[in-house]
């Protein structure tokens, strides 16, 4: 009588997995805007540091999860 029980938390994580996934990616939406208006806002002497930084982010997040995945 456990099988039941845990096929229907499963179902229940499986419904409610895309709102956090929707909630998380609003989030780093919202994120990215308030930064990039601060960027704009400081001037374009800051603003190649800070492609660089941000662009050396983007690149290392996205070798991290291609390395993660591969595991």
């Amino acid at each position: 009588m456990g099988a039941p029980g845990t096929l229907a938390a499963d179902a229940f994580i499986d419904m409610i997995m895309p709102f956090g996934q929707f909630l998380i990616g609003t989030l780093v939406l919202v994120t990215l805007v308030v930064s990039i208006r601060r960027l704009l806002e400081r001037g374009p002497s800051r603003m190649g540091g800070a492609m660089l930084l941000s662009g050396g982010a983007v690149i290392g997040l996205a070798l991290v999860g291609y390395l993660v995945q591969l595991l």
